[in-house]
């Protein structure tokens, strides 16, 4: 099992780099975002936020507010230093395997999932937080094979490794009722809504 403690380390390890090692595929995130319904108006929690990388993205799109949430304080250190100051942006550092941060229309994973210890703790907490018809999503910007290869160097010990998304799309199923499931060599994304009235 993947110690938190070695991913807070891991993270608070790498934040002071992230951003000069980002590599964005726009056409990508632009099609992650419309998936998981990132539309104006919208309330957004962004789960393993990092620096918050794609916070501009979702200010770009008109959402009401996003609240992003990270695990590694220097990570957050980072996100608030850039976007704290923007009252359409909260930015905590807490644990959303466990945590509750309001109710979203749409919950989005973005280049993290295997990171977390306990999946189905985290779906069951997450689809608790949603609106009725909002969306939960995990997403990649990389293919699983590039996300697998990618982990299996320095952070292999904090990675499980990215499943093949139909197995994903059965451990997602008993908390929301998944519609979309894409794997292909440019990005990785499954997606579900909210069933309960």
């Amino acid at each position: 099992m993947i110690d938190t403690r070695d991913v807070i380390a891991f993270f608070d390890r790498l934040a002071p780099t992230w951003d000069a090692g980002m590599v964005r595929n726009e056409a990508v995130i632009a099609s992650i975002l419309d998936a998981a319904g990132v539309v104006p108006g919208a309330k957004a929690l962004d789960v393993a936020c990092g620096t918050g990388v794609l916070i501009p993205d979702y200010l770009s799109r008109g959402v009401e507010h996003v609240t992003a949430v990270d695990i590694s304080p220097k990570m957050v250190e980072i996100a608030r230093s850039k976007f704290g100051q923007n009252d359409r942006v909260t930015i905590l550092c807490d644990d959303a395997q466990e945590a509750a941060f309001g109710v979203f229309d749409c919950i989005l994973i973005y280049n993290a999932f295997p990171h977390f210890s306990e999946p189905e703790k985290l779906f069951e907490n997450l689809s608790r937080q949603l609106k009725s018809g909002g969306r939960l999503t995990v997403a990649h910007g990389m293919s699983r094979e590039r996300i697998n290869d990618h982990h299996r160097g320095g952070a292999s010990h904090v990675s499980y490794g990215l499943m093949p998304a139909r197995d994903l799309a059965a451990l997602m199923a008993p908390f929301v009722a998944v519609d979309q499931v894409l794997s292909d060599d440019s990005m990785y994304l499954v997606s579900g809504m909210n069933r309960q009235p």
